[in-house]
């Protein structure tokens, strides 16, 4: 085998990432974002099926015609129908999204003995990277403590800290620039990674609260003014526009807000859906001739 054929084997298409990261019977989450019409699709199937050229297929037409294409890098139970840390059925990845710093901060991870080599690196817009590893006996926490661990230490995006992010799958456009852009990914390892492979400290400042909480100050206007329930919104907004599905969002909020609100899950919805109608409404006012468009979100079912 030469080095070119040899390269070209550790690209993945679409469909070969899918099923060299989950179990053919995994049910696995792949969400459909359309930003421009704000529509946002959920289906909820099997890996085998997510892989299959059906539904890649229709995974590439709503590519073409302007949406992203995510899938969720932990597989859900049998029953579930939305993408929340209560519907994870098992931990096999952790990730760490590099939004900053380019080639640079993947050099320090790929160089660094505080982490394995990562299974797959995924280039998921110019100069940054999603860096994926395989792991088997973690539990969430165990799985959700890392991943905070692995952004203080390299500097990734502290949204993607939680066991249901969504990442982006190769051999689509990301359709968020002017010039769509294909995700790549190349596979660097096929280990299966347990906690004790990674040298990172992990502590009590690991919780997901207190990773809310520091996000929430570090994102927030500098105004004094500001009162946590204008923060929550404004977090919904941003994490309802990258994909998140809202399910987790409310849950997240809610989680934050336990202890001062008499019912944090009905004040946590409420909060998202205030912020899916400011969404839809900024859509509307950019796109005035596809005004009559109204928001989709389905959730659950097979395609």
């Amino acid at each position: 085998m030469n080095v070119a054929e040899k390269s070209e084997q550790l690209i993945p298409s679409a469909s070969e990432y899918i099923l060299d990261n989950f179990d053919a019977a995994d049910r696995i989450a792949i969400l459909v974002l359309n930003r421009d019409f704000g529509e946002t699709i959920q289906r909820i199937t099997s890996a085998q099926k997510a892989a299959s050229p059906e539904f890649q297929a229709w995974l590439r037409y709503k590519n073409a015609n302007g949406s992203d294409i995510y899938v969720g890098m932990n597989p859900l139970k049998k029953d579930a129908s939305t993408r929340t840390k209560d519907d994870i059925d098992s931990i096999k990845h952790v990730y760490i999204d590099l939004d900053h710093g380019g080639p640079e901060a993947l050099e320090a991870i790929e160089n660094s003995s505080l982490v394995p080599k990562p299974n797959y690196v995924v280039n998921s817009s110019p100069e940054k990277h999603q860096i994926v590893w395989k792991v088997e006996g973690m539990n969430l926490e165990d799985a959700e403590a890392l991943l905070q661990a692995m952004t203080r230490e390299f500097g990734g995006d502290p949204a993607a800290t939680d066991a249901t992010r969504v990442l982006r799958v190769p051999g689509f456009a990301n359709k968020k620039y002017e010039t769509d852009f294909y995700v790549v990914a190349r596979k660097e390892s096929t280990e299966t990674y347990h906690l004790r492979d990674f040298k990172l400290q992990i502590d009590s400042q690991d919780s997901p609260r207190y990773n809310y909480n520091n996000r929430a100050k570090r994102e927030s206007s500098p105004r004094n003014d500001i009162s946590q329930s204008e923060h929550d919104w404004a977090f919904a907004k941003r994490a309802l526009a990258r994909g998140d599905d809202p399910e987790a969002v409310i849950q997240r909020i809610a989680d934050y807000r336990s202890k001062d609100k008499a019912d944090p899950i009905y004040y946590a919805r409420h909060t998202v859906m205030k912020a899916q109608a400011e969404l839809a409404s900024q859509s509307a006012n950019e796109r005035p001739e596809e005004g009559d468009r109204t928001q989709t979100k389905e959730i659950g079912f097979d395609h």
